[in-house]
């Protein structure tokens, strides 16, 4: 019996369902790899695409070039090495040389291409032709002024040599920067591989982080889709730099300690077709579904079918590329409710596990997840996967040999939700610590998650991050020292604790997005007709943080200071974590994990002297406290008195007394047992 169905009872109903997804994922990667490798499977970027062959001593250099394109009657490659015209000298030919039909071959010499130029195909089908970028095109750029794209022969004298040869990432805890390059720089521009590897690498190391998660690498034709209609799906966008400058921020990356991972969107692709691969051989379902499946009803978007095994081949080979060409440390999956349900999810209240099994499954798309997580942890064990996903399928961030589909992590959904929704409808009176603490650790215990208190959606024009709904339109005058307001204080003290809390109850890993730990107070609005194409707001305001004379400042130091403790504690996420004091009338909550204890007053209006919490025996220092001046408190605590548990009869056979404590209104604190 599959492990899974043994450590939930619940399940049972449903194994029938679970040893099917798993039989097909056995017989799949069988079929496709026999007993070989699957990531020697997933070599097609090694086989398509542009290729230069450097020369021996007993041969020429000379160019290749492939593509699957099964409708196609003819391909030519033009560019501007042919006066953008079809030559017969760079005519592809049907090759049969690979297993699938369909696949086209030329071989060049030397002299017929040079790094740079820039090149297209032109594709011809019974009735019909058009132009494309390769499939697998590595380099794609975009004309400043027509906006067309062009493939880009990419084959410099001096490829980058990397510096750090193997690298493994730091994972106990997983604490992620969540980043986009090209909204990164204070200027009002588009930012670069380079000014990031410059400028934020730096605040990221600083700040604590041993992760960065880069939204926007896969080549994408619209700015503003946050990188979320991909186009060519092997090319690093080259509106941030060129792909020797990428290889250098990862490189340097780490060096520091730090692992990259990227957004990795498999979900869908963009609908166009000169950049992308809608009707790219001519036919509408060479990648895609046919008919009503074909488009995603919400994103505007083509639909991948996961059915067909050239469409695995292209996926699973993306996954490799990305880790082996670039040594990226693994992927955050986008949209992984969007794949795994006919729906997408749409409309759906996932509200039993009816939802998880019925007919509303698309057990190709679940089968493909599964065998990308194989490949990856295959090629790389150290590899991190992580899913973004609503529904709460269970399952998904478990081992495949126990049942699951093999993520490392999934993303705590939930909790972003949880507290937009209390934020926006629970009076400060009405907080509850347990409640809190209950929807910080309602997880399926044999799933790691990734908890984060807020989304990048939230930071979008339209949406309220965490300190705009708490401060509002004060935080525009408010925020310099000695112009705070009740507003000011509050929210300052709220978000400190919103994200304490978060952080400290992870079972896997915390993420926050750039310059939301700090209180960054614009929304993003990326350029577009209705604001002018303006980059005022996509951009983020690094001189905020810097100043000394703002709170932005002091929020900052508390992210600092609270990532660096629990990043400082070896498996923190490990750690069990107990349920030590909830008084809702007081709404002072807390709790132990390991030698650590946390306690939170909610409270707005009431400070507690001598606040008594029942704790394990011992001798307690003070780690960390949101009402610390250092970080826009009061400093009404004396952070360097010890203190000792008291003896209570009642607790003493638990060896347990009570731990006395000083609580202002609207603060928590960290300690350390240390005796």
């Amino acid at each position: 019996m599959l492990k899974i169905l043994q450590s939930d009872p619940y399940l049972e109903p449903y194994a029938g369902a679970i040893e099917g997804r798993y039989n097909y994922y056995r017989y799949l990667r069988d079929t496709l790899c026999g007993e070989g490798k699957l990531s020697d499977f997933a070599n097609g970027y090694l086989y398509y695409g542009l290729h230069h062959i450097a020369p021996t001593t007993k041969t020429e250099g000379f160019w290749v070039f492939r593509e699957w394109a099964p409708n196609a009657t003819a391909i030519y490659m033009i560019g501007d090495f042919s006066n953008w015209q079809k030559s017969e000298s760079y005519r592809l030919a049907r090759t049969n040389t690979n297993p699938w039909d369909g696949n086209w071959e030329t071989t060049l010499p030397e002299e017929a291409l040079r790094h740079g130029q820039h090149y297209k195909l032109l594709v011809e089908w019974q009735g019909g032709a058009g132009h494309r970028l390769p499939s697998y095109v590595r380099r794609a750029v975009q004309d400043d002024w027509t906006k067309i794209f062009t493939a880009q022969v990419w084959a410099p004298d001096k490829p980058y040599k990397w510096k750090v040869k193997k690298f493994v990432p730091k994972t106990e805890p997983l604490l992620i920067y969540e980043c986009h390059i090209g909204m990164s720089s204070q200027d009002e521009k588009v930012s670069t591989y380079e000014e990031f590897r410059k400028n934020v690498l730096p605040r990221v190391e600083a700040d604590g982080y041993n992760c960065i998660q880069v939204m926007a690498i896969q080549e994408h034709p619209y700015y503003g889709s946050f990188g979320y209609h991909v186009s060519n799906f092997f090319a690093a966008s080259s509106r941030f730099g060129t792909p020797e400058e990428l290889k250098h921020l990862i490189d340097d990356a780490h060096k520091r300690g730090i692992a990259v991972i990227m957004d990795l969107v498999h979900s869908h692709a963009v609908k166009n077709e000169q950049e992308g691969l809608g009707y790219f051989d001519g036919t509408p379902y060479q990648y895609f579904h046919t008919g009503a499946r074909r488009e995603h009803p919400a994103w505007d978007s083509l639909c991948f079918n996961y059915q067909k095994h050239e469409v695995l081949h292209f996926l699973l080979s993306n996954c490799k590329f990305w880790l082996d060409e670039y040594h990226f440390d693994g992927f955050r999956f986008d949209g992984v409710t969007s794949m795994i349900y006919y729906s997408h999810g749409l409309g759906e209240d996932f509200n039993g596990y009816d939802s998880y099994y019925g007919i509303n499954q698309d057990g190709d798309a679940i089968c493909y997840l599964t065998l990308a997580n194989d490949m990856i942890h295959e090629f790389n064990p150290h590899a991190i996967t992580i899913a973004e996903e609503m529904s709460g399928m269970p399952g998904l961030a478990m081992p495949i040999e126990d049942g699951g589909m093999g993520f490392d992590y999934r993303l705590a959904m939930g909790i972003p939700d949880f507290w937009i929704k209390y934020i926006k409808e629970v009076k400060d009176e009405d907080w509850k610590g347990g409640h809190i603490f209950y929807e910080m650790t309602n997880r399926r215990y044999d799933e790691k998650t990734i908890s984060y208190a807020e989304s990048h959606d939230q930071a979008l024009v339209g949406d309220k991050t965490i300190i705009f709904r708490l401060i509002d339109a004060e935080m525009y005058w408010h925020m310099e020292h000695g112009h705070n307001t009740y507003m000011v204080d509050r929210g300052i003290a709220l978000h400190k604790m919103i994200r304490l809390v978060t952080c400290a109850t992870i079972n896997g890993g915390y993420l926050n997005f750039m310059g939301n730990e700090f209180g960054h107070p614009e929304w993003i609005d990326f350029p577009r007709e209705g604001n002018g194409w303006s980059y005022k707001y996509a951009r983020r305001q690094w001189d905020l943080v810097d100043n000394d004379n703002l709170y932005y400042h002091e929020l900052g130091e508390f992210d600092k200071a609270m990532i660096h403790l629990i990043g400082g504690i070896d498996k923190f996420e490990k750690l069990d974590i107990y349920g030590l004091w909830d008084n809702e009338g007081d709404q002072v909550q807390a709790f132990s994990r390991g030698k650590y204890v946390f306690v939170f007053n909610w409270n707005g209006q009431k400070s507690f002297t001598d606040y008594g919490i029942i704790a394990p025996k011992g001798k307690y220092r003070v780690l960390l406290n949101t009402d610390d001046r250092r970080f826009a408190g009061y400093g009404l605590s004396d952070d360097s008195v010890e203190h000792f548990t008291q003896y209570d009869p009642v607790y003493d056979a638990d060896d347990k007394g009570w731990l006395m404590l000083y609580l202002p209104a609207r603060s928590a604190v960290v300690l350390e047992r240390c005796d």
